[in-house]
């Protein structure tokens, strides 16, 4: 609480003070009050922001009576330890003044919005400065003053400078870096040099405050000059050139805006490395996303897109991208390649150079493991996957391009094989891989293909069938080139599977010498037009049996070598197979002869008609030995077409002795053209396979009768005293779950039961 006396003393001091500023040449040498009011006044009337519009004022504050008053008026206030004062009362005064340049701002955006010319962007920032200029302080006044004008400017500044400001900026400085691509401006260039407006820039704070807006400029550059270039070419790696236009083009912009403060260009350089850095990583991470987005035609013009290749694997070192990689591919796969509309050798032919795509973009084989899965699972569900590695292996001319190339070495299969932990060089596993990557998986083709499956056993026996086919397609047992041709595929194959998985073929091969030698010792005792392949039946793949039996004059032929052939080998004999392989015929009828070569069916038909001129489609089937009426039908078809027989009746075919006028008649039932069969029906591994557990399902369904539930372990070994069984559990458990679908079988907690 204030007393009487305090209050006193308080006033008694005030007056005392106040009387000394009054009194005039203080022996301190301290000014009076009255001559620093005067002091006071003048500088604050000099530093006072004025408008520059305003030429009168703008004169009476450069006048050299002026400039000596404020440079005393200045000296007073700093003795009198006022300036931070005067400092602020001027840095508010600009504040309130500011509204003059923001005026000035809103006019030129205006007409920038409208006629969206750099040309009125650059005009701004050089009016700006003349602002700046206008009200900075004297530089006597110190760097302390000097730096509280400039920020209490820029703050300003950027408080009032319009959104539309940011899209002008860029404008100027896509123009500065691509004014190719801008309408032709004289007076940019003309006026005042760009270097001069990054000056100014600078000084103005905008470099700093929209540093990012620059940044943007050169990466949106970046990205149009990759997709203009790169985009579709795939031939050669693009990066070291996409490097050298980045140094010449982005970064010498660069250098041209930042380097202002530097003594030299190698220091302006040095402080540019890190945004160097920046643009490179953006460029490199551009062009791996763009390719990224064509990988999977990049796949299909392999080995022409070596380069894209390239690039791939340097960017993948550099971005870490791989997930996306994958993400993309496995999403392209399933989208273009694994449906049913594509054929299981395209599916293959992609899947191979997948294989050898991604094994130069990653030699590790993470990205391959993870895209492959799917493609390898899909493939495992397609029924003729086997038998199309297989054709290709064995160079069958039907199937296309090899999926193997001709350059690579013929090895062993490759099987995976148990990580030896002791090796010293054992390399731990990537740190991307998923849990059931196994690195040291086969390297070559051929390998990666056959472990789609578990076993190798699935492609020797589709091997062994698909031999027999294009052996038993050789019609002239004399012809030792192709059987050559087939004996050179087994000694490779011998290479890569083993010779013990294909003692069969060796066999089979050697039924084709066997059976050339047989039938030129029959044909020296007697001659006879029938050449039979003569076969071991229990070395050869199972061919699709039929109730044929060929009458006439071809059952005649037939006994009569069934008859040398047991003079000759007296311990075997023959079993005819009439559904295979072809006969020539010539048939003369009234008007013409005819020179043909057709299966066995469709000559049984014709010898029929030699006996009568009109058969009906149930007699013919009946007297060859009750053959299915679709493939009567196509036999029937065949003379239709070449004229020699025609349709009478319903169901009813007439011999044609004369040749009618116009086309043969293939209407009614002989309107299907027959499909012409290019390789013997063997019964291919899968057809085998399921015909045998089929006669093994029997087994089955006594021993769960008789012991009511079993699991899927005991029945396999149960059904090893089958006869014939060969089947491995993997294949019984396809076979069981087939029958739990069918609804033969239940299975609860792993037992199996039948269902009743």
């Amino acid at each position: 609480m204030t007393t009487p006396g305090s209050k006193l003393q308080t006033t008694t001091k005030f007056n005392e003070a106040f009387d000394q500023l009054l009194l005039p040449n203080q022996p301190d040498g301290a000014p009076d009050f009255s001559r620093f009011s005067r002091e006071w006044t003048a500088a604050r009337e000099y530093l006072r922001p004025r408008d520059i519009k305003d030429r009168s004022a703008m004169k009476q504050r450069y006048r050299p009576e002026a400039s000596r008053q404020s440079i005393a008026a200045f000296g007073t206030i700093h003795q009198s330890k006022q300036l931070p004062t005067l400092l602020e009362t001027y840095l508010e005064d600009m504040r309130r003044q500011f509204s003059l340049i923001e005026y000035e701002i809103n006019e030129y955006m205006t007409r920038w919005e409208v006629h969206q010319d750099v040309e009125l962007i650059r005009m701004l920032i050089a009016r700006l400065m003349d602002w700046h200029k206008a009200w900075a302080p004297p530089k006597d006044l110190g760097p302390v003053v000097y730096k509280g004008f400039d920020f209490t400017f820029r703050t300003c500044l950027f408080s009032i400078l319009p959104a539309s400001f940011a899209s002008g900026f860029k404008a100027l400085v896509s123009w500065a870096l691509s004014p190719e691509d801008f309408p032709p401006v004289d007076s940019l260039t003309a006026r005042t040099p760009m270097s001069v407006v990054w000056q100014h820039c600078e000084t103005l704070g905008i470099l700093g405050r929209f540093e990012s807006i620059i940044s943007s400029v050169g990466y949106e550059r970046i990205e149009r000059h990759v997709l203009e270039t790169c985009e579709g070419n795939w031939g050669s790696p693009m990066l070291q050139e996409l490097r050298t236009w980045t140094s010449n083009k982005v970064l010498s912009w660069l250098l041209e805006i930042y380097m202002r403060g530097q003594a030299t260009t190698t220091e302006a350089q040095s402080m540019l490395a890190g945004i160097g850095s920046r643009f490179d990583y953006h460029l490199m991470k551009t062009l791996f996303e763009l390719r990224t987005k064509e990988i999977f035609d990049i796949i299909i013009d392999y080995p022409d897109s070596t380069g894209a290749l390239q690039d791939l694997r340097e960017g993948l070192a550099r971005t870490d991208q791989g997930a996306t990689l994958v993400k993309t591919l496995r999403k392209a796969n399933a989208k273009r390649l694994l449906h049913p509309g594509a054929d299981t050798k395209l599916i293959l032919t992609q899947y191979v150079s997948t294989i050898k795509c991604l094994r130069l973009v990653d030699p590790q084989g993470v990205l391959l493991f993870k895209v492959a899965d799917p493609i390898r699972r899909y493939l495992r569900e397609r029924p003729d996957t086997i038998r199309c590695i297989v054709a290709s292996l064995v160079g069958d001319e039907d199937s296309g391009d090899s999926l193997l190339d001709d350059n690579e070495p013929i090895v062993p299969i490759q099987q995976p094989e148990i990580e030896d932990l002791t090796d010293a060089n054992w390399l731990p596993e990537p740190i991307d891989a998923g849990p059931e990557f196994k690195a040291n998986k086969p390297s070559d083709v051929l390998s990666t293909l056959v472990s789609i499956y578990d076993s190798k056993d699935f492609f020797v026996k589709e091997l062994q069938v698909l031999l027999a086919q294009r052996l038993l397609a050789i019609t002239d047992v004399s012809d030792v080139a192709r059987v050559d041709k087939e004996r050179r595929n087994i000694e490779i194959l011998k290479i890569r599977f083993g010779e013990a998985a294909l003692q069969v073929c060796e066999v089979m091969l050697r039924d084709m010498a066997d059976s050339k030698r047989i039938d030129s010792h029959v044909q020296s005792q007697r001659s006879s037009v029938v050449h039979p392949t003569i076969i071991s039946h229990h070395f050869w793949p199972s061919l699709e049996s039929s109730e044929l039996v060929l009458p006439g004059q071809f059952q005649t032929l037939q006994d009569s070598y069934s008859r040398e052939f047991a003079v000759f080998k007296p311990d075997k004999k023959l079993k005819w197979i009439p559904n295979l392989g072809t006969v020539h015929l010539t048939i003369e009828l009234e008007d013409r002869t005819l020179e043909v070569e057709v299966p066995p069916l469709e000559a049984a038909f014709i010898e029929l008609f030699s006996q009568k001129n009109i058969w009906s489609l149930d007699e013919l089937i009946a007297a060859v030995g009750n053959v299915d009426r679709s493939s009567a039908v196509k036999a029937l078809s065949t003379w239709a077409n070449k004229g020699v027989v025609k349709e009478q009746d319903e169901n009813s075919f007439v011999l044609l002795e004369r040749a009618e006028e116009g086309s043969p008649d293939a209407s009614g039932l002989l309107s299907e053209e027959p499909a012409a069969s290019t390789l013997p029906p063997v019964q291919t591994a899968q057809q085998h396979q399921a015909e045998q557990m089929q006669i093994h399902w029997k087994f089955i369904e006594g021993m769960l009768t008789n012991l009511r539930s079993l699991s899927l372990d005991r029945i396999h070994s149960m059904l090893k005293f089958a006869p014939n069984y060969d089947q491995n559990i993997e294949d019984l458990a396809v076979f069981m779950e087939a029958a739990r679908r069918e609804g033969l079988v239940v299975c609860r907690d792993g037992m199996w039961e039948l269902n009743k």
